[in-house]
This record gives C-alpha cells, sequence and structure tokens, in this order.
C-alpha cells in the first residue's frame, strides 16, 4: 500500500473522486443510508488514504481540526474497501491517524462518532464510550474520546 496524508487544496480532482467513489459505495450505497455525503467538512480535513499499486483507493479517513465536528481533534469518515476488508489495514489506517494527529497538533484529546458494533475496535486504541448509544442514519453510534491531554 501507499499511504498519504494531504490537505483538500493538496488533492487533485482525480484522488478526491476516487475517495468520494469509496465513501459514497460503503457509507450511502453498502449501508442504505441517505444523507449528504459531501458535507463541507472536507475543506478543512486532512485525508488519510492507502492506494493499492493500481491507485485504487483502498482505506480512508479524514482527520478534522478542533471546532469543526467537535471541540476536540476528530476522526471521521473511517473507511475500508470490500475487497480490503480482514485484511488489518482498517487498524494500520487508525494506528496512522493517531501518529498524524500527535505529529500536527501533539497530545490532544481525541473525539469520534462510531459505529456501535466497533467499540471493540476502537476501545484497542484506547478510546473510551463517553455517549449513550444513539441512531445516526439509522446506525447505533456512539462518542468515544481518546484522552491524551
Amino acid at each position: 500500500m501507499n499511504w498519504f496524508a494531504k490537505a483538500f487544496n493538496e488533492l487533485d480532482i482525480y484522488t478526491f473522486y476516487k475517495i468520494a467513489e469509496l465513501r459514497i459505495n460503503v457509507f450511502i450505497l453498502e449501508q442504505t443510508c441517505l444523507y449528504p455525503e459531501l458535507d463541507n467538512k472536507d475543506q478543512n480535513a486532512l485525508h488519510l488514504y492507502a492506494e493499492d499499486d493500481q491507485n485504487v483507493v483502498k482505506a480512508y479517513l479524514r482527520i478534522l481540526p478542533p471546532g469543526i465536528s467537535y471541540d476536540e481533534v476528530s476522526i471521521g469518515r473511517v473507511v475500508v474497501s470490500p475487497t480490503a476488508r480482514g485484511t488489518k489495514l482498517g487498524r494500520e489506517l487508525m494506528a496512522r491517524a493517531l501518529k498524524q494527529i500527535a505529529s500536527v497538533y501533539g497530545n490532544v484529546n481525541v473525539r469520534i462518532s462510531a459505529q456501535a458494533y466497533l467499540k471493540e475496535f476502537y476501545s484497542s486504541f484506547g478510546f473510551s464510550q463517553v455517549s449513550d448509544i444513539y441512531l445516526e442514519d439509522d446506525i447505533p453510534h456512539m462518542e468515544m474520546l481518546l484522552s491524551n491531554a
């Protein structure tokens, strides 16, 4: 895998298209959720993604600075291509995200809105559940916090 971390204005249109395609295919089509995928937060995000040797985006997430989604730095739109699931690519993606956050922001708290079934996954990185379970697009979610500060 080839890994990249780029600000929105560093992404070429072809790469952003591939990222949006993966997000839409998984979050809207596979998970059957109708919501505005392009939410005007991408412009402020750091985009972390992995491409295979054919330049196909296989994993992606975005890191948002404090004040965009939450008071803390946040991670969102975490996605692994269906063709790459079960390869521990999601684990590498999250590990790289946390290293990237530490590099850019220092030792800060990180908040996420996690699908409830992924609680154990995020807990393995040190995140703790800090909210009741709630429905977001008819999928059970919870806020989780990684306390570093």
